[in-house]
């Protein structure tokens, strides 16, 4: 077959099924590789070996998709309608805000942007190929970029490598390959070269002859032929699950819902206030910009600010201390609101590598001496068999031994067979000190393997005939414990008279069994403190992995978290929607499962209510990470997975997760701070001046004022971003309800409403005992100060719990406060009163001026109290901290 008539990269989509050489045949290549001048073609026709990346979002885009946020949206309509009735100042105030949220918002994204490109760098970006220069030419090994590799290369896998494409193995020696970024499985995995695959070996399956791309090799050397590249790889055909869109978030559920409630009130005030005042007052359009202010000063102008500052500063704070980078500043608020957080054991919970847990002689019984073996055969394996990596278990073994003085320099070498996965054992043949006449061969490996190749066990200190009960029972006892978590090496020795020629795994057979060492993950050092945070967050974690349930569950209890009720994937096929989430819910451990089950899991999880962190670093956990509400996975994830995350770790560790939980927390909970602030005060004031507006012969407040009032108090409580929450904002989630919102709202804002209205009777006491005033210019005067200075009450009492006596008496709040008073106070009698309509008050409004705030203050710190304990009822714990309004 010439090189134009290969197939594109994936069309030896059945690989698995072919021989090499009708592989090799079909893919014009060899044994001995491409030419460079094939590969140049090759390149030029089919492409890069590349994943197909998401393109770089611009700055302007992202500016534009800021205005979808539905508070911007209403701020756009109200200042067209403003523009529309000439009221220029509140329209030229409004697209202020709405710009400055904006490039915010787009900002602090475009920031997170730049910091994800500079992690794709940190890739491997080279493999080795194997090529001629023209086709006479001796094949020579080089480096070349990895996305230089194309169909029908032939490369060289050692330990450490990444796999650059998907190849079918010609060559392996003792080769295993890590692909728990695809499978989820944390143990290598063996790999082999067969010639003809059986024909039982269905497609699906995960061929031992293929390697694929984004996996790693652990152990052994091998050589494939790449058979599919870039988009056509296994590796890209989970990243298509990008094209879709995650549906709505916590995020947006909660703004939304309090949005759009805000939006049907402020979408009747205007009409209902030109109605009353044209049957009662027989105004007529005159008051519309008057009902368009009303409308804007129900609004919460700064909530996109707001957000945006708060949601900001938290993002910058944990990239600065935590290096934790919000690729999408709404996810923030969403790890605030986290209830459950989803994550797999390995690397989280435990790290990468197994530890001793003990060494058992046939009995069960600890055995010191059983270890005394297995490391003997672990450093003679490695010194004698040249293994350029020593095997994890290897290094587990050596390091227990050495703890407990164990000395395998003590025997000489003699020869070594490495370990093998088609037998599954290692052997090491060594010369015990003073017994030149003899060789002993220390065998370790799988416990059905070992058992198979023995005929004695040694029992209590002596050697009795292996016979098929006591196989029975050892098998037992090897199943029961890998049920409880553990995984086993079974030890055998024999000695046998020195031989001149080589030893061979026929020579392996008659052993006695000593008994077994077994193994467990390492624990994550900072996992069992960071799961305590958790539970006291009130987050609820759940392992979802591919791994044996027992070993799950035992890494659970060694951390200290309870594993509840164990699952497997199998036994949930069944269940779907809430009797899914039901059945997860009473269970910490979900094993054996694939990416599907872990994002129908997330899913279900999802539509029963709760709030979903879901911590993955795979292509497997690709499906899981969209539909989770916040997709969290640590920098030395797969690219794709980094891609499709919100959240990018500097390290899978759980600690960072529960510092940026607890940055979420409070971001939110000065969020929530602000809403309840604005909204009661704002409802207030319009219930206020819409009784004003039918009472008095005149309107409450100009246009100008209101606008004034408004700008006032925005820029006050731009202060409420930078705020620092107190100590229990983070003990709960942050969810942000409207039904909670609005009832709290409701209860304040008729308070405010009834010291407004207390205040039109002082004005009104005041204008009757002081002849010679002007009573619209002083009622608007007075109606001024005493908005600014109740707003600045509520500010400082309405604030999420926080107290004066926390370490920092004077913060950003409390200067807002002050100079929205002093403003309040002086802008009355200073030389802008006329130019705004208004004329100082009396003394005498004053002095009851000041009954009425004293009343206002403890009828809204009663208030407070009541509602603390309400919610200390609701939530068995803490002071309201309003992040869970």
């Amino acid at each position: 077959m010439c090189a134009g008539a290969v197939g594109p990269p994936g069309a030896a989509g059945d690989s698995a099924a072919l021989t090499s050489l009708q592989l090799m045949r079909r893919l014009d290549s060899g044994p001995r590789g491409l030419t460079e001048a094939q590969a140049e073609e090759r390149l030029a026709r089919f492409g890069e070996n590349v994943v197909p990346s998401w393109r770089p979002v611009s700055w302007p885009r992202r500016f534009l998709g800021a205005l979808r946020d539905p508070f911007t949206t209403v701020l756009l309509c109200l200042a067209l309608v403003s523009a529309a009735v000439a009221s220029w100042g509140t329209a030229c105030v409004i697209m202020t805000l709405v710009v400055v949220s904006c490039a915010l918002r787009s900002g602090g994204e475009h920031q997170a942007g730049r910091a994800m490109a500079a992690l794709r760098e940190m890739v491997a970006t080279t493999a080795s190929v194997q090529r001629r220069a023209d086709e006479n030419a001796p094949p020579q090994v080089r480096e070349v970029p990895v996305d230089q590799v194309v169909v029908g290369d032939v490369v060289r896998l050692g330990p450490g490598d990444l796999v650059p494409a998907d190849v079918r193995l010609l060559r392996t020696s003792g080769l295993t390959v890590h692909q728990a970024a695809l499978t989820g499985e944390s143990a290598p995995v063996p790999k082999q070269a067969l010639d003809a695959p059986p024909a039982t070996e269905r497609e699906t399956d995960e061929p031992g002859h293929l390697c694929f791309q984004g996996s790693s090799v652990a152990t052994g050397s091998g050589t494939g032929l790449v058979v599919a590249t870039g988009r056509d790889t296994r590796f890209a055909a989970a990243y298509r699950e990008q094209a879709r869109r995650r549906g709505e978030t916590a995020f947006d559920r909660s703004v939304h819902g309090i949005a759009w409630t805000l939006i049907r009130f402020m979408l009747l005030t205007p009409p209902l206030v030109l109605m009353a005042n044209a049957a009662l007052r027989g105004r007529g359009l005159e008051t519309l910009p008057f009902a368009v202010a009303v409308a804007v000063g129900l609004t919460p102008e700064m909530l996109p600010v707001i957000v945006t500052t708060a949601l900001a500063r938290g993002a910058a704070l944990l990239a600065r201390t935590s290096g934790v980078i919000v690729k999408r500043l709404p996810a923030l608020h969403d790890l605030g609101a986290i209830d459950v957080l989803c994550l797999d054991k390995t690397g989280t919970l435990t790290q990468d590598r197994p530890v001793v847990a003990r060494s058992v002689d046939a009995d069960g019984a600890p055995d010191p001496e059983v270890l005394r073996w297995a490391a003997v055969n672990s450093f003679w394996t490695i010194e004698l068999a040249e293994l350029p990596v020593p095997d994890a278990l290897d290094e587990a073994v050596l390091t227990a031994a050495d703890e407990q003085g164990a000395d395998p320099l003590e025997f000489d070498g003699i020869a070594a067979l490495p370990f093998d996965p088609a037998v599954r054992t290692s052997t090491a043949v060594v010369r015990r000190p003073g017994q030149h006449g003899s060789h002993t061969l220390v065998v370790k490996g799988a416990v059905e393997d070992v058992l198979a190749r023995c005929r004695r066990l040694r029992t209590g200190g002596a050697e009795a005939v292996l016979d098929e009960a006591a196989r029975e029972r050892l098998l037992r006892f090897a199943a029961a414990e890998a049920d409880g978590g553990l995984r086993l090496l079974a030890v055998a020795r024999c000695d046998r008279r020195p031989r001149l020629g080589t030893y061979t795994d026929a020579d392996v057979r008659g052993l006695t069994f000593l008994g077994f060492v077994a193994l467990s993950d390492a624990l994550a050092p900072s996992a069992a403190a960071a799961l305590h945070v958790l539970a006291e967050r009130q987050v609820a974690v759940k392992v979802l992995t591919g791994d044996h349930p027992g070993t799950a569950a035992r890494a659970c209890r060694d951390l200290g978290l309870a594993p509840g009720e164990v699952l497997t994937a199998n036994r949930l096929a069944g269940l779907e929607g809430a009797a899914l989430a039901e059945a997860v819910e009473r269970a910490t451990v979900v094993a054996r499962c694939t990416a599907q089950d872990k994002a129908r899991i997330v899913t279900a999880l999802r539509a029963a209510g709760h709030t979903i962190g879901f911590l993955g670093d795979g292509v497997n956990d690709l499906p899981a990470l969209h539909a989770a509400d916040v997709g969290i996975c640590p920098r030395g994830a797969v690219p794709v997975a980094r891609e499709g995350a919100d959240v990018v770790l500097a390290e899978k560790d759980l600690t960072a997760i529960e510092r940026a939980i607890t940055t979420g927390r409070l971001a939110s909970g000065n969020i929530a701070a602000y809403l309840r602030i604005t909204l009661s005060s704002n409802l207030g004031n319009v219930i206020a001046m819409l009784a004003a507006g039918l009472l008095l012969p005149f309107l409450p407040m100009l246009p100008a004022q209101v606008l004034v009032q408004n700008l006032c108090f925005d820029a006050a409580q731009l202060s409420l971003a930078f705020d620092r929450p107190a100590a229990g904002a983070a003990r709960r989630p942050a969810v942000l309800r409207p039904r909670v919102f609005l009832r709290f709202i409701s209860v304040f804002g008729l308070i405010n409403a009834t010291a407004d209205l207390a205040t039109f009777g002082v004005l009104a006491l005041a204008a009757r005992a002081t002849p010679g005033t002007d009573p619209p210019t002083m009622f608007h005067a007075g109606w001024f100060t005493e908005n600014l200075l109740t707003q600045g009450m509520v500010m400082l009492l309405l604030r999420t719990g926080r107290r004066s006596a926390e370490g920092r008496p004077v913060g950003p709040v409390h200067l807002a406060v002050t100079a929205l008073a002093v403003v309040g106070l002086l802008l009355p009698v200073s030389p802008l009163a006329p130019v705004l309509a208004m004329s100082a008050p009396p003394p005498l409004y004053y002095l009851l001026l000041s009954i009425v705030l004293m009343l206002y203050g403890a009828a809204l710190a009663f208030a407070r109290t009541r509602y603390a304990r309400r919610e200390r009822r609701d939530d068995g714990e803490g002071a309201p901290d309003g992040s869970s309004a």
